[in-house]
């Protein structure tokens, strides 16, 4: 079986299409996969296959390591438009993806780089159902009271300002109690976050089903949305472990992700592998 392993800012996936696949992906079968001395080591898996629908180049479905389905990662779409592009699916330079949380529109603006129509955010969900119209809330983690910004972009969010210095954030200990707070029923991914000048921020982001991460899209637009709601100019620059992301937030919360996408290398899962993940 073929994959590519794909990376986007630190946070690398490894991207398959489903018909190279002999058997369908389990839970078990994603973990093993994504195990990073026994398996191909990962923060996820992207999977491609071909949409019944025209008007969409792929479906993509996005798997965190611990083997939940993920409903959209901002990095993710990134590596799967790049790789649809450079493995030939398309030579369009903008095209329309399938998703969980619905469409997505990809448009590649140079070798390694693409710009990605996120749909618009908003700050109500079934993800935070006791949450108000503008999605403040507050919630108690690590002994401290914590006020946050919800946002939803398909998947949540949970944005989180500070004022001090990030690298000081315990995230080990934070991260899994906001994550599976009573709040988010389907639990949330969390950002910190800490503005640096008018357009732009520095953020740590702690995804659901994967713990902290060097980088992550979608983690890198609720801090910004969240810090274009309390005064910052769009587009926000989005600075975190791997790199930068552009996040442009509109009036009306319309949202588009800028950043780069690299293959890292390309390979075939041993016979004998196939055969233990056969068996999980």
């Amino acid at each position: 079986m073929r994959f590519e392993k794909w990376q986007a800012l630190g946070n690398d996936y490894a991207v398959i299409e489903e018909r190279e696949l002999p058997f369908a992906l389990t839970t078990e079968r994603v973990r093993a996969l994504c195990a990073p001395h026994t398996g191909v080591g990962s923060d996820g898996v992207l999977l491609l296959s071909e949409s019944p629908d025209r008007g969409y180049v792929a479906t993509l479905r996005i798997f965190n390591p611990d083997g939940s389905e993920a409903e959209l990662s901002g990095n993710g779409v990134r590596e799967a438009a790049m790789y649809l592009r450079h493995s030939g699916w398309t030579d369009a330079d903008s095209f329309s993806l399938s998703t969980a949380a619905g469409e997505v529109r990809p448009q590649i603006t140079g070798p390694d780089t693409c710009k990605v129509d996120m749909g618009r955010a908003t700050l109500t969900s079934k993800d935070f159902p006791e949450g108000t119209g503008d999605g403040t809330g507050s919630l108690v983690a690590g002994g401290s009271a914590l006020r946050f910004q919800h946002v939803s972009i398909g998947n949540p969010q949970c944005a989180i300002e500070v004022t001090g210095a990030l690298e000081e954030l315990e995230l080990g200990e934070l991260g899994p109690q906001i994550e599976g707070h009573e709040l988010f029923p389907n639990r949330t991914n969390v950002s910190f976050w800490r503005r640096e000048h008018d357009s732009a921020i520095s953020a740590r982001i702690f995804e659901r089903g994967v713990g902290e991460t060097m980088s992550s899209g979608t983690g890198a637009i609720g801090a910004a949305v969240a810090a274009v709601l309390r005064g910052l100019e769009s587009p926000v620059t989005v600075r975190l472990e791997g790199g930068e992301l552009e996040v442009e937030v509109t009036e009306d919360m319309h949202v588009n992700l800028s950043g780069w996408a690299v293959p890292v290398y390309r390979a075939e899962i041993s016979h004998e592998f196939l055969e233990a993940l056969a068996g999980v």
